[in-house]
């Protein structure tokens, strides 16, 4: 009797889709201070996540750690599917080129114009010609809100706001697939805060950037963030705008129920 082979059937299985960010058990030390112990964290390609806590909760440092600038006591940190502890130099150049990264006082080298602190990225990590790096600088400026002119300008010629729409520029130069902010709308009045809000989802959405915003600014998560992560008791909490207000922990309940945060639901209601 011949062996019946049993047809192929198609399968339901879907294909997994891993986090762009992910953190695990990560612990933050420095000397006897814990900031961070046995911190998780997943940021999904394509997301606004806005990431917020109290003073001294380690919102900037994880930021850092993520990039590989500060290195944890503990725990593993892939980003864009790469761990970052086993990386070499050149691996580690490479997966930075794609991430862009604003600081919060923007951090443009005061001796370079607007238009040669964009060029610099891609003159480290391209081979194209100069004629063309000053060509995608131009492009940048105009996608960052900037007026042509602003290309020749100096950093110490330009307002608060420019200076951030410069660095976003910079920070956009070698088309990242993540977006790190650190604290974009620190310093701005409410009308230019709400103006780079606007900037950064609508960049968000035309570019598929995935977004990882460290913030004070509840304005800012109420209206582009699609998930908020909350720094507490040295772990993380990720949830919606509803799941936080519905969160009994103090921190957050006072957070997000304040004055302000009220204020800013209002806003957009």
């Amino acid at each position: 009797m011949s062996e019946t082979v049993a047809p192929d059937l198609p399968t339901t299985a879907q294909p997994v889709i891993r986090p762009v960010i992910r953190v695990r058990d990560l612990v933050t030390r420095f000397g006897t201070q814990t900031v961070h112990d046995g911190l998780d964290l997943d940021v999904q390609a394509g997301e606004v996540l806005g990431v917020v806590g109290g003073s001294g909760s380690g919102k900037s440092v994880l930021l850092k750690e993520i990039l590989g600038l500060i290195k944890p006591a503990a725990g593993r940190i892939e980003l864009l599917g790469h761990d970052t502890a086993d990386l070499s130099r050149d691996e580690r150049a490479a997966l930075q080129a794609r991430t862009g990264v604003l600081f919060q006082n923007g951090a443009l080298f005061s001796s370079m114009t607007v238009a040669e602190n964009i060029m610099l990225p891609l003159k480290e990590h391209t081979d194209l010609p100069l004629s063309l790096i000053g060509e995608v600088a131009r492009v940048k400026i105009a996608i960052a809100g900037l007026p042509p002119d602003a290309g020749a300008k100096q950093p110490s010629q330009l307002s608060g706001g420019m200076v951030k729409r410069a660095a976003l520029a910079r920070a956009l130069a070698l088309d990242p697939a993540i977006l790190f902010l650190d604290e974009p709308t620190a310093g701005l009045d409410p009308i230019g805060a709400g103006a780079f809000d606007t900037l950064i989802r609508d960049l968000q959405r035309s570019l598929g950037l995935t977004v990882f915003m460290v913030t004070h600014d509840l304005d800012s998560l109420v209206t582009i963030c699609d998930r908020i992560a909350v720094l507490v008791d040295k772990k993380i909490r990720v949830g919606t705008l509803e799941q936080h207000l519905a969160d009994p922990h103090p921190w957050i309940h006072d957070y997000f129920h304040g004055p302000r945060g009220r204020a800013a639901r209002h806003a957009t209601d």
